[in-house]
């Protein structure tokens, strides 16, 4: 089936017997080598990672950010806490034909600015689109507001490109500190058409799974009944991993338990806690 991946490395663990198997609910992603990061990442603890997408995407008010974009002297910089919503500027940027436009001059007036994201994978594509940025390294919307607060107050509002499902902390604080942001609606979840199908053949073909990873709480409660329903009685053994906080504290609205949340939404983090979840005994 195309919209699962899977690969399978030797644990670097002698005395771990058996391979585990975990599932990620996530679009696969491959980076220079080929791979999805995080396939290759947990196989280097012996987990036999399968990516199963969830949700799907639909862009909205392209025209009026494109608009947005073409000003950047009414804004004091950019805020990105997803890749959809730098999606949504390459969109504008092909829809309008303003390619060249951005190149030779919009480009580097944003870049003059503050250009505030969060994660590693968001920063990565926003430095391909040609902006730098900073934050990056804060793993959540909450930590990139704390980050924003402590810097220099703009006069001007920053633009904020985001779904309609939001967290409401990162406005929550800056609007707290005085800091004007002024927020757009880009896209919108939507469950993946092909989600029920591909979670009933994972589970026909690999069993029940030792770990299922969710990368927001849209991807679970678009996934979960099904989750429970292909489980059944065994969903007691499976260890929940949330990539960060709110998915976290979506799981635990769910009367699920958390048996890990990633210190940052990078493979690294994820895998590091997920070995520690899953550790068996001497390994």
């Amino acid at each position: 089936m195309k919209t699962m991946r899977s690969a399978r490395f030797m644990a670097p663990c002698k005395d771990c017997q058996a391979i585990m198997k975990v599932l990620l609910l996530k679009d696969p992603k491959e980076d220079d080598c080929g791979q999805d990061p995080y396939i290759r990442e947990l196989g280097l603890y012996g987990l036999e990672a399968t990516l199963i997408p969830v949700l799907s995407f639909e862009f909205l008010s392209l025209s009026s950010f494109s608009e947005k974009l073409s000003h950047p002297e009414g804004y004091g910089g950019l805020i990105f806490t997803s890749p959809r919503a730098v999606e949504a500027v390459e969109l504008c940027l092909e829809k309008d034909n303003k390619t060249e436009v951005w190149k030779h001059s919009l480009k580097e007036k944003w870049n003059a600015k503050s250009v505030y994201v969060v994660g590693s994978a968001t920063s990565s594509l926003v430095n391909k689109i040609g902006l730098d940025t900073e934050g990056e390294s804060c793993g959540n919307a909450e930590k990139l507001a704390e980050y924003i607060c402590s810097r220099e107050s703009p006069a001007l509002p920053l633009l904020f490109p985001c779904g309609t499902v939001k967290g409401e902390i990162l406005p929550k604080m800056l609007k707290d500190k005085g800091i004007p942001m002024e927020s757009i609606i880009v896209y919108q979840k939507v469950p993946h058409p092909g989600i029920q199908v591909n979670l009933h053949s994972y589970y026909s073909q690999q069993g029940i799974p030792a770990s299922i990873t969710f990368f927001s709480p849209s991807g679970l409660t678009h996934s979960l009944k099904h989750i429970q329903e292909l489980s059944g009685d065994n969903i007691g053994r499976i260890k929940f991993a949330a990539i960060g906080p709110s998915t976290a504290r979506a799981l635990a609205a769910q009367g699920l338990p958390v048996s890990c949340m990633a210190e940052s939404p990078t493979p690294p983090a994820l895998a590091k806690g997920l070995r520690l979840a899953l550790q068996a005994p001497g390994c």
